[in-house]
């Protein structure tokens, strides 16, 4: 799933280009895809966007009169890419964009269940789609993270993806992340101390920031992850295989000696949890 570091990367990627000229035909886009009807795709047609922006995993496209703002979701499964004049691509793309010079930004998604989403919003309209959201995780730092952390307390893994707690992270840099914080995933929130707190600051900061250098040059799951989706590999800090926890929605991968002191995880569904 696309994260506030894959977000960032493809925003950046995307800010010049999608302002370079007006925007010539919008659409077609998905029934499942577009979750707007009125203004319509159309109304965009013949102005031009200002450029890319993020809020948490969204990228927002709003156009230079102020009056529309794009917004999209990618969720699981959704990708983006910005083709060239001529350059071929998806026959029937989840949505598209075309601008003057036969440039165009689409979205694909390769799952039989479509969830990503695309809106044509006025900017308040816009903002209020996102006023649920937390602060964003890159640059939250200490104090502002124990605010967050002392409200209620929560096990991490779900804390972390929590997007009203804190916006932009989810399954795969939680496990980063709490891997480099060498915390255990269901650590309790209110339990943690000023350390522990500061740790896991600075581990978000980092590994967010490490994945956006990585996900601009192009970087590959394989090198870009050290803990997610490794089951069974080495720890790249003590050689522990990495062990997982399963649940229905997602997957927990974690190192039994950097994390848990040696203890194992059991999984929610098969047999009674280890704290």
């Amino acid at each position: 799933m696309p994260e506030l570091p894959e977000m960032e990367a493809w925003r950046r990627q995307l800010d010049d280009p999608v302002s370079a000229f007006p925007i010539a035909k919008a659409g077609p886009a998905h029934i499942a895809t577009l979750k707007t009807f009125d203004p319509p795709l159309s109304a965009l047609e013949g102005r031009r966007l200002s450029g890319a922006e993020r809020r948490g995993k969204r990228l927002f496209f709003p156009t230079d009169d102020g009056e529309l703002v794009l917004v999209i979701h990618l969720m699981t499964s959704g990708r983006l890419k910005f083709l060239k004049a001529g350059e071929k691509g998806p026959k029937t793309p989840a949505f598209a964009l075309e601008l003057a010079d036969g440039s165009k930004l689409v979205l694909t998604e390769n799952a039989r269940r479509k969830r990503a989403g695309v809106w044509l919003l006025t900017p308040e309209a816009a903002e209020a789609e996102v006023s649920h959201l937390g602060p964003d995780a890159l640059g939250i730092g200490a104090p502002a993270l124990t605010e967050i952390l002392r409200r209620e307390s929560h096990r991490l893994h779900p804390l972390l993806r929590d997007q009203r707690a804190l916006a932009g992270i989810g399954r795969a840099w939680s496990n980063e992340i709490l891997h480099t914080a060498k915390l255990s995933p269901y650590a309790l929130s209110t339990d943690l101390d000023d350390e522990e707190i500061g740790r896991l600051a600075a581990a978000i900061d980092d590994d967010l920031a490490r994945g956006l250098a990585l996900r601009e040059q192009g970087a590959s799951d394989e090198r870009t992850y050290r803990v997610h989706n490794r089951l069974g590999e080495p720890c790249h800090v003590c050689e522990t295989p990495i062990a997982r926890v399963d649940f229905e929605e997602h997957t927990i991968y974690y190192c039994p000696r950097c994390q848990t002191g040696g203890r194992v995880l059991k999984d929610r569904r098969l047999s009674r949890l280890l704290r």
